[in-house]
């Protein structure tokens, strides 16, 4: 079965690369524009993964990431990727951080290895 990396941030350009960058390597996407509507989405499409930016419109990323790990049995690891300082001390159970501008192979390769565990 192919694993399912979700997407959550404000800016489509970077939507619009990682969904192309994750697709090309196998994977499918879905994609939020930002925390309030990330919680329909999650709760739809399940993923195995989650990228996650912090500063949004309607909703930011930390919030979103309350809502939905108070859900029994949550355990989907995310990968912060944001422009905000002190970003590595916003979702304390993330498995990774990256600032943006991101290195797209760094990102891929630690989705890769988290999708492996």
């Amino acid at each position: 079965m192919t694993q399912k990396i979700m997407i959550v941030d404000d800016d489509p350009d970077v939507t619009k690369f990682l969904d192309i960058m994750f697709r090309h390597n196998g994977y499918e996407t879905c994609i939020a524009p930002d925390g309030k509507a990330a919680v329909e989405v999650f709760l739809k499409e399940k993923p195995d993964l989650i990228t996650l930016d912090l500063e949004m419109p309607e909703e930011w990323g930390p919030r979103f990431f309350r809502k939905i790990s108070k859900a029994k049995g949550f355990n989907t690891p995310v990968i912060v990727i944001s422009g905000v300082s002190g970003r590595e001390f916003s979702i304390p159970k993330a498995k990774a951080f990256f600032a943006k501008p991101f290195d797209a192979d760094e990102v891929l390769r630690k989705a890769r290895e988290i999708l492996s565990e």
